[in-house]
């Protein structure tokens, strides 16, 4: 079951992802060869006038044939050469590039939106609405490795429910904060701890000396921690705190994706923070266990990676054509054809193989 919820929220963020393609470039009345989910051999297809719509084997990407965006001789001078991408000027060449990005964003919001809607978990501080928040919890977000919470097997994901000193009771276990968990543990100068935290719906306690060195002129046991709540946004004012919360997540994967391709530019990227499709299918079933808002938010936070990562300005992603297009308006020409055909091709190449690579990564995950 999960790997059919897996096929289908692929083929939901790609079908969207090409509709965008497929849609502005028949606004503009340039010939669209074929319209794919997945990739051959073709499983079903059907042709509807100049079109052709198919079902694919392969359920791991899709694509849009557009007359013209891999320039050949009949494109450039045949008979239906005016409706060609290529003799398109730069700018619709730009909006055919862009509609598949701007409909994975769009596809976002209506995602986040409707899981405000029903109630959406979520870091409350990076919440910035009008909405109710419930269901309250300060959960652990990292674990400095060799810290005193490593060593006392504190892990991400923990929620912390109480905080005390041994001598004492619950001593947070009403009004729990950030503030006062951080406060009672400075206060501890490095005596012994009850930390009482829920792991997978069960209860734990472990006993744990707070340290100074981590934290200046602080004690502290070696945890990040974000107060987590269930956000829930009347429907009449969802569409608007879910478009600010897309604006959030566009923003802060950006960010995150630009220091990911600076350290991979020096060296020292983390290839085990990327996930490929075997680790994708992982977490959606995770996700799908964890309740059907959080599903629509997952759902949604991948849509919006897509999106920023076909703006890569690399061969073969939308971000490299729209590159090739945005250097032929300043050379006022066009780049040689056969030269633009093979680096776009040189590029899937490379693509593939990195998704390959990310792919066995994947697959080691599991056996340890």
């Amino acid at each position: 079951m999960s790997i059919i919820i897996f096929l289908l929220v692929l083929s939901l963020l790609v079908f969207v992802h090409e509709l965008g393609h497929f849609s502005v470039a028949k606004f503009f009345g340039i010939r669209v060869d074929e319209f794919a989910i997945g990739f051959p051999p073709k499983v079903v297809s059907v042709k509807r006038g100049e079109t052709t719509y198919a079902f694919n084997l392969l359920p791991l990407g899709g694509y849009v044939k557009i007359f013209g965006e891999n320039p050949e001789e009949e494109s450039l001078t045949g008979p239906d050469s005016a409706r060609s991408f290529a003799n398109k000027n730069r700018g619709i060449q730009v909006a055919v590039l862009i509609a598949g990005i701007a409909c994975n964003i769009i596809l976002a919001w209506v995602l986040f939106s409707l899981a405000l809607g029903m109630g959406m978990k979520m870091v409350v501080s990076d919440y910035a609405g009008h909405g109710a928040v419930s269901d309250r919890r300060v959960v652990v977000t990292s674990v400095a490795k060799d810290s005193p919470a490593s060593k006392a097997n504190i892990a991400v994901g923990d929620i912390i429910q109480s905080v005390g000193e041994s001598f004492k009771k619950n001593t947070l276990s009403a009004d729990l904060s950030i503030g006062s968990i951080r406060d009672t543990i400075d206060q501890s100068s490095g005596r012994s701890l009850e930390v009482l935290l829920e792991r997978d719906g069960a209860p734990r306690t472990v006993s744990v000396e707070a340290v100074e060195g981590i934290v200046p002129e602080r004690f502290a046991l070696g945890i990040s921690m974000e107060e987590i709540g269930t956000v829930t946004v009347p429907w009449y004012r969802a569409p608007i705190d879910g478009l600010v919360y897309t604006g959030f997540v566009v923003k802060h994967t950006a960010l995150g994706l630009t220091q990911f391709f600076k350290e991979l530019f020096v060296g020292t990227a983390d290839f085990n923070t990327v996930a490929g499709p075997v680790g994708i299918a992982k977490l959606v079933s995770d996700a799908t266990n964890a309740g059907f808002t959080y599903l629509l938010t997952f759902t949604a936070m991948i849509s919006v990676n897509l999106a920023l990562l076909n703006l890569v300005p690399f061969p073969a992603l939308d971000g490299g054509r729209i590159l090739f297009v945005g250097i032929e308006a300043i050379i006022r020409r066009r780049l040689p054809i056969n030269a633009v055909n093979w680096v776009n091709g040189a590029g899937f190449v490379l693509l593939l193989v990195f998704m390959a690579v990310i792919t066995y990564q994947d697959i080691l995950k599991f056996f340890h």
